[in-house]
């Protein structure tokens, strides 16, 4: 379950492989598998995900179930997140931090307890990091907990403005009976869907969960529905970097920290008072003192992009790197994301970013860039 797995050798398929082919689908290298970057292009697809509804193929991440008495206090010992006052059906993002606080990966954890009251968490942890989370999450856990490397699932991403209603046309009712951030089981073909208002836009939409053996058929039901298109990682990157989304390996790595990387909602309340997660006692200094560095929004002037690893400047001194960087389609223009000394941090902020022989004039910009649009039942009323 720890091997490592290379981007360069022994590159995997999906089980959507032949699928995504057949579409015109141009295939990359991406966490040890072989991935659509995109089908008819990453502006198109990146606007019709804001429009209608998109499809990605998500089988790369690693799906998890942690299960048995005291696993909700097991994962808390890895987690800073509250899981002991997390209800059935909800889900919660939350970091797998080492022990000098610092993030070894983000994911998603789902309370899957039934009635019968035993505790069961499905956990959701990014493609390239799943091996080394397995390894991590399996030597420190109790062993008579049941931990569960699901193999044999495949996961899909609907996402856009008319997903809750593209998928109601398979579960009827669906979208009334999930809002952001829950989940549910459905039945189709005789098997058990999981199903996640969730994911990694901005966008309202869902994760679903289901056997391999299926997704193809259920992958093809769902683009029968002129509303739905296949979207490639490309897309996905635009997407998410718009919606202030970090990506693992680039925005958050082993050397940043939940309070640099601006996700302290992911440390509750009672976790950062009582503790007892790694790296508690640090994460509670920079609390208290502030960060040296922050992870922060920029917007450039002009129409070059930025990409990760260009140099920051205020004046003439360098204050910090690029981690993400690209054009956004729905702005029409160039933003960024990346980790400057606190002092530069407030927005509005003006500063300049090195790209290739030139300095780009750049200020700091509240994130998200695009506004989310995630699905909460009653907000508003």
């Amino acid at each position: 379950m720890n091997e490592t797995i290379s981007l360069e050798h022994d590159v995997r398929p999906l089980p959507l492989d032949a699928w995504h082919r057949a579409r015109g689908a141009r295939m990359v290298p991406f966490a040890g598998y072989s991935m659509p970057i995109q089908y008819e292009g990453i502006v198109i697809e990146h606007e019709w995900t804001r429009t209608h509804a998109g499809l990605f193929d998500v089988s790369h991440m690693g799906q998890i179930t942690v299960t048995g008495e005291g696993s909700a206090k097991a994962l808390e010992a890895l987690l800073p997140a509250d899981l002991s006052a997390l209800k059935p059906g909800r889900v919660r993002y939350s970091l797998l931090l080492a022990d000098n606080g610092g993030i070894l990966d983000d994911l998603m954890v789902t309370n899957i307890a039934s009635g019968d009251g035993e505790e069961a968490f499905y956990l959701v942890v990014n493609g390239a990091t799943k091996h080394d989370d397995i390894a991590h999450m399996r030597a420190r856990l109790p062993g008579d907990l049941d931990f569960t490397y699901m193999v044999d699932r495949a996961l899909l991403a609907l996402q856009g403005p008319e997903a809750a209603e593209v998928l109601d046309g398979l579960f009827p009712g669906l979208s009334g009976e999930l809002s952001f951030m829950q989940a549910g089981t459905r039945d189709w073909n005789g098997a058990a869907v999981g199903i996640a208002r969730s994911g990694y836009t901005g966008e309202d939409g869902y994760e679903i969960s289901l056997p391999a053996s299926l997704v193809e058929g259920f992958a093809s039901a769902l683009l029968a529905d002129e509303r739905v298109k296949p979207i490639g990682l490309g897309a996905r990157d635009s997407l998410r970097l718009e919606a202030g989304l970090p990506l693992y390996g680039h925005d958050l790595d082993p050397g940043t920290d939940p309070v640099s990387a601006d996700l302290t909602f992911a440390l509750s309340k009672r976790r950062r008072a009582e503790g007892g997660f790694p790296g508690a006692e640090r994460v509670a200094s920079l609390l208290a003192d502030g960060p040296p560095t922050k992870r922060v929004g920029l917007e450039l002037d002009g129409r070059l992009p930025a990409r990760e690893g260009a140099a920051v400047f205020a004046g003439d001194t360098e204050i910090g790197k690029v981690t993400s960087g690209g054009f956004a389609p729905s702005l029409e223009r160039p933003i960024a994301m990346a980790y400057v000394e606190r002092a530069y941090a407030e927005p509005g902020t003006a500063l300049s970013i090195q790209v290739r022989n030139r300095r780009l004039d750049a200020k700091v910009v509240p994130m998200p860039f695009v506004s989310h649009r995630y699905y909460r039942a009653g907000a508003g009323k």
